[in-house]
């Protein structure tokens, strides 16, 4: 069993979530409110198979190390139990061929509490060898027993925190529970001849999905026990507590955001949630306090095309104890606005505080430089001048998974031109952010 390499890291808290979730500290108090009078909370430990192949996603690399927004699928995973705070050690079991490649994903992502150990040829055997790492019976393990374990798999990287408690809290109580989801198909039983034998009566029965949690003893004990078919052939874990540890799971009801990522299709599905839930806030950076200035319009309007989105404005980065709250915050859509000046260098100061923040290790970050142009007040060559460095500026940036791009928004005098003019600039902006697709990082857009 290894242990990932350790390292500083970019804050992990809130960032996949639909809503924020709360700090360490509130969550402990959270805790200590709902957990009856006298009763500790268990200590929590997370085994996550992930040696599969791949084989129904039709690729060459295994679906747990396929990217998405050029990043491991995997490493969503991890990040969605890193930032669960009452989990103490998380186990990944990854094949041999696979160990290397999966200790590169823990250094570059910064991940912690994360340890390796070999996977199994099967679910099970993997699942196995998560639990022996735990267990305080192995010679070499260097982890302490954990009270309950979550197991969990390394393709469903959309788990929230209050799955994960509902499953371990009825764990406790019961020594086994899973998530559970409607069925969405009918299940049939086929006959030897390929004719139907008979159905299920679908409201009756129920899709078992992960996250399932165990009392540690429980389904260590059931793993030890269960047969060599069970290990090979075997896929549910609640079947070996009932079979080998007389337990009655407790069955709780998950969320949609449960689902497997399984075929390639998938991947883009994924792709498309992460995009939606990264692009909730953005921050609007402005050189002026003018609130009559065409920059604060154009504010108003993001607010009222995107109401959905937190739009929120703040000062420069001369000015930047602002800015730094909100990187904090874990936004990843920045709209620069000059508006006092046509001063490049405010876009490489946003730029170089972005990737003191290390935001873009997670996910592609939007930064839009945008400028008003008013023939009567600046040239247009001027303008161009600055469009035109953004556009080489861009290139070098991309690298750091930071997309950049300028935006032109023509500044007629005429009341109901304007208000078209920044609706155009709104939706360019809003599509942007949304789409964040590379292949628009330098691109000179008009509205």
């Amino acid at each position: 069993m290894e242990p990932g390499p350790a390292a500083p890291r970019p804050r992990l808290c809130d960032s996949l979530g639909a809503d924020q979730t709360p700090s360490a500290s509130t969550l402990n108090a959270d805790r200590a409110e709902a957990r009856p009078a006298g009763r500790l909370a268990p200590a929590v430990a997370a085994v996550l198979p992930a040696g599969g192949s791949g084989e129904r996603m039709g690729v060459p690399t295994p679906k747990q190390f396929c990217p998405v927004l050029e990043r491991p699928l995997i490493s969503y995973t991890l990040q969605a139990l890193e930032r669960v705070c009452w989990i103490k050690d998380i186990v990944v079991a990854v094949t041999g061929e696979n160990m290397e490649a999966m200790k590169g994903i823990i250094q570059k992502y910064q991940h912690q509490r994360i340890s390796l150990v070999e996977a199994g040829v099967t679910r099970h055997r993997s699942i196995f060898n998560g639990l022996k790492a735990l267990a305080e019976d192995q010679p070499d393990s260097k982890l302490s027993k954990p009270e309950v374990v979550i197991i969990h798999d390394a393709v469903r990287p959309f788990v929230e925190e209050d799955v994960l408690l509902k499953v371990v809290t009825a764990a406790k109580e019961y020594g086994a529970a899973g998530a559970i989801r409607p069925l969405v198909s009918t299940v049939i039983s086929p006959s030897a001849d390929g004719c139907l034998d008979h159905s299920l009566e679908r409201a009756r029965h129920r899709a078992s999905e992960m996250p399932q949690a165990f009392l540690f003893d429980v389904i260590y004990e059931a793993y030890q026990q269960c047969s060599d078919y069970d290990l090979e052939f075997g896929t549910e874990c609640l079947q070996l507590a009932l079979k080998y540890g007389h337990i009655k799971a407790k069955l709780v009801e998950g969320s949609p955001d449960l689902w497997k990522v399984t075929y390639k299709r998938d991947l883009y599905a994924a792709e498309s949630i992460i995009k939606e839930r990264i692009s909730q806030h953005i921050c609007l950076v402005m050189d002026t306090k003018d609130e009559n200035h065409v920059g604060h319009r154009l504010e108003e309007v993001l607010k009222d095309e995107l109401n959905h989105v937190k739009v929120m404005s703040r000062l420069p980065c001369h000015a930047g104890r602002g800015l730094d709250q909100i990187m904090s915050e874990q936004c990843y859509s920045y709209v620069c606005v000059n508006v006092m000046s046509s001063d490049f260098e405010e876009i490489r100061k946003l730029v170089n505080m972005l990737e003191e923040s290390n935001l873009s290790t997670l996910y592609p970050v939007v930064v839009i430089s945008v400028y008003f142009l008013d023939y009567k007040s600046v040239p247009f060559d001027q303008k161009m001048e600055n469009l035109i460095q953004i556009r080489e500026y861009a290139k070098e940036v991309k690298k750091r998974n930071i997309l950049l791009c300028g935006l032109l928004i023509y500044y007629p005098q005429d009341e109901q031109k304007l208000q078209e003019s920044l609706r155009q600039g709104a939706t360019i902006i809003a599509t942007l952010i949304k789409e964040r697709n590379s292949g628009l990082v330098g691109q000179l857009l008009v509205a």
